[in-house]
């Protein structure tokens, strides 16, 4: 057989790519449970993007199932071997300080942007024209080629869960949902709520109190907005020269204004992937700090000087008694994503945990219990994912770093991470692309994008790695 030129395929595919790619960025395919149906579980957005893909199966050919109207798959090839590919639809909300629309998939300076660009609408349009080229080849493999499409990759992971109950796992795969070249290790992943318990009100007089606070919307993102709603009982012009004082120290942006009487504080921070949180500014923890600062009533006191000392710039566990390394997957991060407080229901801290492959979980956490009980806070809502990973001598590795190497002329150095791929679904998964070296890491933040050479490079990979893992 003549060699296949896997970058001419892609070449002949542009344009059809682009327009489908546009297509599915276009539905803002964002966890809505509170507009659930039986229908669509998870919100019409995320649905819609599911019910997508699968008509696009459909169209070319390929044979589609809708699985619980959660996730869903579509495949070709035959034999009793199968090749899974994790993909998902749904994203995170888009945020704020956008400079073109969301969820336009517009193109421009050699970029598609919108939100799920990068995570992982581009990288699943990448793997679904890889395995549409290889079928439209007509090439011979021996295996069957699964494209798992999920809906609930960026909260809970119910559609995999539910996939996984009643459909068959893949021998081995591939998540196009991370960074090239190949991720064969991934931390365990650990979310959790601190939330306080002493709610002993403190009679005394005190300049201010703090009616309500709120940062973040997910565990998995530092949040780039914080909002503090403050009665001031006196000294306020203090107050506004502190604040202003402190958004200049920090380099951060920042805004004051009245409220029918009281005092409204809003902080923007950078938003960033929760799996690498000193890569951001964690507005939440700004403010937190900011109001630890205040002469405040010693309930609220207590809840601020925590958040402060225990999470603002300590981004290992170091103060909490739980940092921790392994040569494997390397140090333990902590994410306080979601962060409230109400002086009638307290103080809440939502914390997402990676942990590496070698932690002693169980003990840690019941450490952390034990000293968080002596603070008047307690560990409510934990869940865990356990960490991933696979041989580095694996024939499947070894097979994907190949292609890699083929196509890039650049070694496939194999990576550990802290984020969370489907890959950790699979008994023998991978974390593989799209995301190349030295490319700046935008999933989750405002203008998201993907260069257009960089989702042409990698459908040509996916291509060829689907060819040579199914002959």
């Amino acid at each position: 057989m003549a060699e296949i030129r896997w970058n001419e395929e892609v070449e002949k595919r542009k344009e059809e790519l682009i327009r489908d790619l546009q297509s599915l960025i276009q539905i803002k395919s964002v966890l809505d449970e509170s507009h659930a149906t039986s229908d669509a579980p998870l919100g019409k957005g995320v649905k819609e993007a599911l019910d997508f893909m699968l008509k696009l199966g459909e169209r070319d050919g390929f044979s589609s199932r809708n699985v619980g109207n959660v996730a869903g798959h579509i495949e070709f090839g035959q034999g009793d071997e199968l090749l899974g590919i994790l993909c998902h639809v749904d994203v995170v909300p888009e945020g704020d300080g956008w400079s073109v629309e969301p969820f336009g998939g517009e193109i421009k300076d050699g970029k598609i942007f919108g939100r799920g660009s990068i995570d992982d609408k581009g990288p699943t349009m990448a793997a679904y024209y890889a395995m549409k080229i290889v079928k439209d080849l007509g090439v011979p493999i021996n295996k069957r080629v699964r494209m798992i499409i999920g809906t609930d990759e960026e909260s809970d992971w119910r559609c995999v869960d539910h996939y996984f109950q009643v459909e068959e796992m893949p021998t081995f795969g591939f998540a196009p949902d991370a960074d090239f070249p190949i991720i064969y290790a991934e931390k365990g992943i650990a979310d959790f709520d601190i939330v306080q318990t002493a709610k002993e009100k403190d009679a005394a007089e005190s300049e201010v109190e703090v009616l309500s606070f709120q940062s973040g919307r997910r565990y998995n993102m530092v949040p780039d907005h914080a909002k503090a709603v403050l009665m001031i009982h006196h000294g306020e012009t203090k107050i506004l020269q502190q604040f202003s004082d402190y958004l200049s120290e920090n380099g951060l942006q920042g805004k004051y204004f009245m409220d029918r009487g009281d005092l409204v504080l809003e902080m923007e921070g950078i938003s960033v992937h929760g799996s690498e949180p000193e890569k951001g500014k964690n507005a939440g923890l700004y403010l937190c700090d900011f109001l630890s600062r205040l002469d405040l009533p010693k309930y609220e006191n207590d809840f601020f000087q925590f958040v402060s000392h225990y999470f603002h710039q300590d981004f290992t566990g170091d103060s909490l008694g739980l940092a921790y390394e392994d040569d494997i997957t390397g140090k333990l991060s902590l994410n306080a994503g979601i962060l409230s407080f109400d002086r009638n229901r307290g103080g809440k801290i939502g914390i997402s945990m990676r942990y590496p492959v070698t932690f002693p979980l169980k003990d840690r956490i019941d450490q952390l219990k034990n000293s968080l009980r002596d603070k008047g806070l307690a560990i409510e809502n934990f869940s865990d994912s356990k960490p991933h990973h696979v041989d580095k001598d694996h024939p499947f590795i070894q097979t994907l770093a190949n292609v890699y190497e083929q196509q890039t002329g650049e070694k496939a150095e194999l990576l550990a991470i802290g984020g969370g791929t489907y890959a950790r679904s699979l008994d023998t998964g991978v974390a593989f692309g799209a995301l190349f070296p030295g490319r700046p890491d935008v999933a989750h933040q405002k203008d998201e994008y993907m260069f257009l050479e960089d989702l042409w490079k990698a459908t040509a990979i996916y291509a060829q790695a689907i060819y040579e893992l199914t002959r």
